[in-house]
């Protein structure tokens, strides 16, 4: 019982060792997962905008001569803020290095100074081992003075070797240095480009604009196109939804396949384990017998040699008694009468028989409980490592349709006047199914609950549109931009900036266009956002 109860001991630390070693190995798999659906993700999003473009090249409209110029503005003014922030952070890495620069050229100086002062002082004093050994000194002051050089190179040596170190500290230091300010230099260069290549499609799209004026004014009038165009976003919102639900399925049945490999890992190592320990304990039980049986036959052995000089010692105290009686009786002459054999010890001794038995058939032996194995000595805790900044970039913060929706008193995207209220009708035609926030072009739009954006692109009638999935089938929409600025894939927490406010996809007004959707059918903003 108790040899069971050490090896399920045994098996359990075994187990929790596993498990611990086992964690840094899930992070960086959760962390490869999360990359391969957000490409996944972005990939299938490629395929939808594809089909998009399909289904509308049979009719033009003449926004569409925009979504050229409007997609670039957008990815140019995306370029430029990460250029911006990769500036910002060259920046601080380079001063930070500097600093380090400067505190390693004063330990420097330092210890230049130190080395220094010890050759000079070595100089005037004269001393050195030749000397010490031309001097005639008492061999004891010689040898005392030597021994005292010894220390004084030693710590020449240790100072030199500390010199050397800070040098090629201070030369790593430098070219960290120097391959930021290349970054930094790179940086500003692609700025430049990417604001003269923003102006440029500015103008062209200006041009484009002012050609175009007057048919975008004559379809913008056309009773049906805003149904057209409620109709595209809504094929788009269903083949989104379509996207997310097949994503999050496949997401599922990988996680289960992982799940189901890991627990199998598991298994076969706890089985290993456990035939490991079994055999550990059987090694020991079986040392431990072979241990007792060796003690048994020790004390076997030393009670028959007790017994054998027992019995030589009675020999010899009867022989002797034989031998006084025999010497009285020739004195004498006499018959002696010996009231007791035994005490004259005249009766021959007991004839014992030894015979040397197995521990096992010895009632002692039998009835001691066996030793229990000795328990299995802890397996030392690991701790599992946090996220570093990188895995927590990788691992989105809200998962794909995994989110917990939205909730009432909502922040606005946008601060501007409301046109519009959801459910009434139009001026141009069609139903409000969203509202539209006036503000000025560049106006930052900040997104209203945590998720994952699964659309970002230009279409037709919305200009550069931006969708974000926030779980629970809440998806919320942000048309009309100047700019996009985040991807497929990307992760968002409530009050992000997602995109600029624009008059994108033929709109004469800068503004931007809001919407809900839950299970694909719009909903009153209203009733959701803190007015």
């Amino acid at each position: 019982m108790r040899r069971t109860a050490g090896w399920l001991l045994a098996v359990m630390l075994a187990g929790g060792g596993l498990s611990a070693q086992a964690a840094p190995n899930d992070l960086a798999g959760r962390q490869s997962d999360a990359e391969r659906q957000q490409a996944a993700l972005r990939d299938r999003i490629e395929n939808l905008q594809k089909d998009i473009d399909g289904r509308e090249a049979a009719r033009k409209e003449a926004a569409d001569a925009l979504k050229q110029s409007e997609s670039s503005i957008s990815k140019i003014n995306l370029r430029l803020r990460e250029l911006a922030d990769a500036n910002r952070q060259a920046q601080a890495d380079l001063t930070g290095l500097e600093k380090q620069i400067g505190a390693q050229e004063a330990v420097l100086a330092k210890r230049r100074a130190e080395l220094a002062e010890q050759l000079r002082t070595q100089y005037t004093s004269g001393v050195s081992p030749w000397t010490a050994l031309l001097s005639g000194d008492d061999p004891q002051v010689l040898g005392r003075n030597l021994g005292y050089l010894d220390y004084v190179s030693q710590a020449r040596a240790n100072a030199v070797q500390a010199l050397r170190a800070d040098i090629e500290r201070l030369a790593a230091l430098q070219t960290r240095a120097d391959a930021r300010r290349g970054e930094i230099e790179k940086v500003v260069a692609e700025t430049s480009e990417q604001k003269t290549a923003l102006v440029g499609q500015q103008k062209e799209r200006a041009t484009l604009l002012a050609q175009l004026e007057g048919q975008i004014a004559a379809q913008r009038a056309e009773a049906n196109k805003l149904g057209r165009d409620d109709q595209r976003l809504s094929r788009l919102i269903t083949d989104l939804d379509a996207a997310i639900t097949k994503q999050i399925e496949e997401a599922r049945k990988a996680e289960e396949a992982r799940k189901k490999a890991e627990e199998a890992r598991r298994v076969e190592e706890a089985r290993r384990a456990a035939e490991e320990a079994k055999k550990r304990a059987e090694a020991q039980r079986r040392a431990d017998d072979a241990r007792k049986k060796a003690e048994a036959d020790r004390k076997v052995a030393a009670d028959a040699a007790a017994r054998r000089d027992r019995d030589s010692r009675d020999a010899q105290d009867a022989a002797q008694a034989r031998e006084q009686v025999e010497a009285a009786s020739r004195q004498n002459r006499v018959p002696i009468a010996v009231a007791d054999p035994d005490a004259a010890g005249l009766r021959p001794a007991e004839q014992r028989h030894t015979r040397l038995t197995d521990p096992a058939d010895t009632p002692a032996a039998s009835a001691k409980p066996a030793d229990p194995p000795k328990k299995a000595e802890p397996a030392e805790a690991e701790t599992t490592p946090t996220r570093s900044a990188s895995a927590q970039q990788t691992a989105r913060a809200v998962p794909l349709g995994g989110g917990s929706g939205l909730k009432h008193g909502l922040a606005m995207p946008v601060r501007g006047q409301v046109q519009g209220r959801f459910g009434v009708d139009r001026p141009d035609g069609g139903v409000w199914r969203g509202v539209v926030l006036r503000a000025p072009e560049g106006t930052p739009v900040k997104v209203v609950a945590p998720g994952t954006v699964v659309y970002a692109e230009w279409l037709r009638g919305f200009g550069n549109l931006i969708i974000v999935d926030h779980g629970q089938q809440y998806l919320t929409v942000y048309a009309y931009n100047q700019s996009l600025l985040k991807r497929v894939g990307d992760s968002v927490t409530g009050g992000d900036t997602i995109a600029t406010v624009g008059a994108t996809g033929g709109q004469v007004e800068s503004g931007l266009y809001f919407e809900i959707r839950h299970r694909g059918a719009p909903v009153d903003p209203a009733q959701w956002l803190a007015q």
